[in-house]
């Protein structure tokens, strides 16, 4: 951090309150039956209701509300038995109908709260959200198709979302950056989204203000938008934190504002005023009768919520002593990798080992490869006998990871390429002492000098036996065998 950083964290606060806008995995939009299908030609999943033509009427997407109801119970929230649905009158060139159909004064959940971590002094960092409402996605403006000319793509118009309205609880980037990857991970989990920012799952307009330090009362906020990264809401808090803190130091007023994020110049700039609920002229939709939810229903949807990030992390401690507090942050990032693990875990008696192997090779092949482990080639039960293979000495770790390689490849059960590659561990003393001479042969200056006392050279020649033997050979009896050619 910067001396001028420095000076105006100790002189100003930043107090952030997020809106995050989460399109729900349903195969049909919110009030019609047109495919939600991502990247399908422009307006080719449109119809008469998402295009607001006359006389179309809304029919709400039951699947659609328990996705919704999902997520705000994941998140703390209680569900309100009775929601309604209100029209918010505003006009983009996206918005066919005039007016976005949302919920304002009976959300659809409220008083939730999501912890994100601890601070210094060991007290949670808990941050609270006032709301979780429904509502329809606007169309897409496109800029860069055509010179000089708006297109408009209303393929997303009324594809089905939950906006997430926090309270203005966070204090500074970091915490800001830490709250949108717990809330990321929980949707995740509770898989009523792909939460992806590259497809425009998930999308995030900061409200920010700066007061000094000390100061209770709230300064006046601005809301940054276009944001499409965490790293970019980061990088924009700051900037507009910096901006408001050099606004106060001059003297100025700090105008209530929506702000454009350019992150190519990493720079915010003024968009229009910021309107208050009241220019958007809310009123109940009169196409849409309240959304009254049974509590049996409620009930039943939190009973089918899967284990939460965590609950399993609190689980993984407990069950699996061996793993250290970053391993189970890795292993718990997503729930695909958590039950991968525990089925690698389980069968093999091993957890530390599973633990290694899926953190090393298997994240590695993932990230080589550009996959996904429910994807993965290789079977957890497959990667759990790898491991009982090295447990019992029948292949060496070298060898292993050779046998590792091909089931990537291939799908194909340890066992059988151990047998098949002649991979199976070797250690028959006459065939391990003709490797070693062989070695001893091919590289006679090394020989010499380990026969002459020089003995970090073991490992060397340990490890020409291990590829001579294609990593079949047992490598503590080699070492042992190489002990006695020296006499120690």
């Amino acid at each position: 951090m910067s001396t001028a950083a420095s000076e105006r964290s100790a002189k100003y606060e930043m107090v952030v309150g997020l809106e995050v806008h989460v399109q729900l995995e349903t195969e049909t939009k919110i009030f019609c039956r047109c495919s939600t299908d991502f990247g399908a030609p422009p307006n080719s999943n449109t119809c008469p209701v998402c295009l607001a033509l006359p006389g179309a009427l809304p029919v709400l997407n039951e699947r659609a509300v328990d996705l919704a109801i999902q997520a705000a119970l994941a998140l703390g929230c209680r569900v309100q038995s009775t929601s309604i649905f209100a029209r918010k009158n505003y006009f983009y060139p996206d918005l066919p109908k005039g007016y976005q159909i949302s919920q304002f004064d009976k959300p659809l959940a409220i008083d939730g709260c999501v912890r994100i971590g601890t601070r210094t002094d060991g007290s949670p960092i808990n941050i609270r959200i006032t709301r979780v409402h429904m509502e329809e996605d606007a169309g897409k403006s496109i800029h860069d198709r055509f010179a000089g000319v708006t297109a408009v793509d209303l393929n997303r118009a009324g594809v089905p979302l939950i906006e997430i309205v926090s309270e203005p609880d966070l204090r500074g980037a970091d915490e800001a950056d830490a709250y949108l990857r717990t809330l990321k991970q929980i949707l995740e989990y509770t898989a009523v989204s792909d939460v992806s920012m590259e497809k425009g799952s998930l999308r995030v307009d900061a409200n920010i203000s700066v007061r000094p330090v000390g100061q209770s009362t709230l300064g006046t906020k601005t809301e940054v938008k276009n944001m499409n990264s965490f790293s970019g809401v980061v990088r924009a808090l700051e900037v507009e934190f910096t901006r408001q803190c050099d606004v106060l130091d001059t003297g100025g007023r700090v105008e209530q504002q929506t702000m454009l994020w350019d992150a190519n110049t990493n720079e915010v700039r003024p968009a229009r005023s910021k309107e208050g609920s009241h220019d958007y002229r809310y009123f109940p939709d009169p196409d849409l009768p309240p959304l009254i939810v049974p509590l049996e229903r409620i009930d039943r949807l939190e009973r089918d919520l899967p284990e939460l990030p965590a609950a399993r992390r609190e689980r993984f401690r407990a069950e699996y002593p061996a793993l250290t507090p970053y391993d189970i942050d890795v292993l718990t990032a997503g729930p695909g990798i958590g039950a991968y693990f525990e089925h690698v875990a389980r069968p093999s008696g091993d957890p530390k080992g599973a633990a290694n192997w899926i953190m090393g090779d298997v994240m590695a092949t993932l990230k080589a490869t550009a996959g996904t482990i429910e994807h993965f080639t290789i079977r957890p039960a497959d990667l759990a006998d790898l491991l009982i293979l090295i447990r019992d000495a029948v292949v060496s770790h070298t060898a292993a990871k050779q046998i590792f390689g091909i089931m990537v490849q291939t799908g194909d059960r340890p066992s059988q390429i151990a047998e098949r590659e002649n991979l199976l561990k070797v250690s028959d003393d006459s065939a391990l002492a003709a490797w070693i001479d062989d070695v001893f042969a091919e590289h006679p200056d090394e020989a010499k000098r380990f026969v002459a006392g020089e003995r970090r050279l073991q490992g060397v020649l340990v490890g020409h036996v291990m590829r001579k033997s294609k990593g079949s050979a047992d490598p503590k009896r080699v070492n042992q065998l190489l002990g006695d050619r020296i006499g120690t």
